[in-house]
């Protein structure tokens, strides 16, 4: 192993190239206008695979975008980690925010500047220069497979029936996951945990046309005004969400948990001067860290209606449109809450408006046993790299397939993140630290030689 921090450092500057060719790739599944550049950044990295040292790679087909499959079995006795990242992204609006073209990477400061640059292409992108670390410098300890996907901002569709046809394919001894944080950048931590999410586009309709409001306004119900008051009574003034039945399976943590969880370095100040806001706000009874760890939510995403072009237009609408996420903590089931919001939605409108409720997409919560020998290999190598053990963490944020990696494939999923808070990932100026970049590479390297190690 005394090689692979010697093989980064001669390398970095052609790593960062590389990453820099898939980033300028403008791969947003979400928007069907960028088909064609999702199958180049499926084949971008069949071809960054391939080239790092593996025996196949391929780009496979899905109902939707291509999976990239590959693979490098030195011993089938050996065990094998399954590698999983996304190489789609989100959109870039309002691209005016930008302060440099988001397909055009940048360096400045000691960050990369980019969509991607950390969620998840620059994150991704590691496992395939660690990858290609250890086997050109002849240390790769066990079998390395590949699954690098195309729909993950989407909510991961296609996936898991993917995974289902080449189920035998795909079998590994854990799965090794880096789309993930640190608490900071000091300070090394594991993902143990991340929330469930159920996601809904709703439309409210009033009149059969758009209205004068003068000569319509104070009779007829505004379908903006009344979707804004149903969604407003989903939270109480504790902050509780109010769908009858949403906490009834929520699996409440124990006092030893939270305190656990409260004893990461977290300063509440800090939390509100980096995001400028004066008071944060979140379900009565639990911490700030809680809120975001092991606490459901309720969010208005995206709300539209009327005019909302230049100048004055005096309308009252014919419908109002909103996109509405519910986080979800174990043992909350997404379809299950789909339907509970479904129902209370409908339940609460008045009769002046109709409604209705889509199901877009959703995922279950996942935990990570801290007992985990794979999870006991990351320890091992962030303590190698940070010289700190790593704090385990529950994460905010949702990978809904990685639960469903569990249920199809029978694999637990190690969580190694090297991101920041301060990356603003899915915001205008996505950003990710050049040192992160390459700490990341070294610190996956020795993930695979303490796992072997261990699994003798």
């Amino acid at each position: 192993m005394e090689k692979v921090k010697a093989y980064i450092e001669s390398n970095k500057d052609r790593f960062l190239e590389e990453l820099f060719g898939l980033i300028r790739i403008p791969s947003i599944s979400s928007l069907s206008d960028h088909k064609a550049d999702m199958v180049r950044a499926a084949e971008y990295w069949r071809d960054s695979i391939l080239k790092a040292g593996a025996d196949k790679a391929e780009v496979m087909p899905t109902d939707g975008n291509p999976v990239v499959y590959g693979e490098k079995i030195i011993n089938p006795a050996l065990p094998t980690v399954l590698v999983y990242g996304h190489y789609d992204v989100m959109p870039v609006d309002p691209i005016e925010l930008w302060d440099s073209p988001p397909f055009e990477p940048e360096v400045r400061d000691g960050k990369i500047w980019a969509r991607g640059a950390d969620d998840d292409k620059g994150q991704a992108f590691m496992h395939a220069k660690a990858f290609e670390t250890l086997v050109k410098t002849d240390n790769l300890p066990c079998n390395v497979k590949f699954m690098i996907e195309g729909e993950e901002e989407i909510g991961s569709p296609n996936l898991g029936k993917w995974c289902e046809q080449y189920k035998d394919m795909l079998k590994a001894d854990v799965i090794l996951v880096s789309d993930t944080s640190l608490i900071g950048p000091d300070t090394p931590s594991i993902t143990t945990g991340l929330r469930g999410l159920s996601y809904w586009q709703v439309e409210v309709t009033g009149p059969n046309r758009d209205l004068h409001s003068g000569l319509f306004g104070g009779a007829v119900a505004n379908p903006i005004n009344t979707l804004a008051e149903m969604v407003a009574s989903m939270v109480d003034e504790d902050n509780r969400i109010t769908i009858p039945g949403f906490y009834d399976d929520v699996l409440e943590a124990t006092a030893e948990e939270r305190a656990m969880l409260n004893k990461a370095p977290f300063s509440e100040q800090a939390y509100k001067d980096a995001i400028d806001v004066k008071e944060l706000r979140g379900e009565k009874g639990y911490t700030t860290i809680e809120h975001t760890g092991i606490r459901p939510t309720f969010d208005l995403c995206g709300i539209w209606g009327g005019y909302t072009g230049e100048g004055a237009k005096t309308v009252l609408p014919s419908k109002a449109y909103a996109k509405i996420s519910c986080r979800l903590v174990p043992d909350q089931q997404h379809e299950k809450i789909g339907e509970l919001f479904a129902q209370h939605f409908k339940n609460i409108a008045p009769e002046s408006v109709k409604v209705k409720v889509e199901y877009l997409h959703g995922g279950q919560a996942y935990v990570c046993p801290i007992d985990l020998p794979a999870y006991k290999a990351a320890e091992k190598a962030y303590f190698q790299t940070y010289g700190k053990q790593p704090i385990p963490m529950r994460s905010g944020g949702s990978i809904p397939i990685i639960s469903t990696f569990e249920e199809i494939l029978g694999l637990k999923s190690v969580l190694m993140g090297f991101g920041l808070e301060s990356d603003a990932i899915h915001s205008p100026n996505e950003n990710y630290p050049l040192e992160n970049f390459y700490k990341g590479i070294e610190t996956i390297s020795w993930f695979y030689h303490y796992f072997a190690a261990d699994s003798k």
